[in-house]
């Protein structure tokens, strides 16, 4: 998890919207505030912070204020992998049964010499 602090110049209301649109269409973005006193974009989650600023970059003067690791609840971490745990175990069991239900049949062919008459290879 990452945490992202730029400092975008924005003039309007509409801009500010427009930098939040275009940081939000980004994978991985867990949250996204900004201090429009400070005009500062606060960007966290598992994203790619270059990205994210160079497509700032295109738009509009942006400088980083600073970029590191995000913070991480651990009781909401632990919680998730359980959850996450339990969910994947279900998928395996439903894979191993379409697996079962639905078995690919296996298909060989065999040509024999005699049909092909003409054939340099047989």
């Amino acid at each position: 998890m990452k945490k992202l602090v730029v400092k975008v110049e924005l003039h309007d209301d509409r801009d500010r919207r427009k930098a939040m649109r275009v940081v939000s269409s980004f994978e991985g973005i867990g949250s996204l505030s900004m201090d429009s006193k400070d005009n500062k974009l606060t960007v966290s989650g598992d994203f790619d912070p270059v990205k994210v600023v160079n497509k700032l970059r295109k738009s509009w003067h942006t400088e980083i204020v600073s970029v590191g690791a995000g913070k991480e609840d651990d009781g909401k971490k632990d919680e998730g992998k359980k959850e996450e745990g339990k969910k994947d175990d279900q998928v395996a069991n439903l894979v191993k049964a379409y697996q079962a239900y639905y078995s690919t049949p296996v298909t060989y062919y065999h040509v024999s010499p005699e049909e092909t008459p003409n054939c340099v290879i047989c």
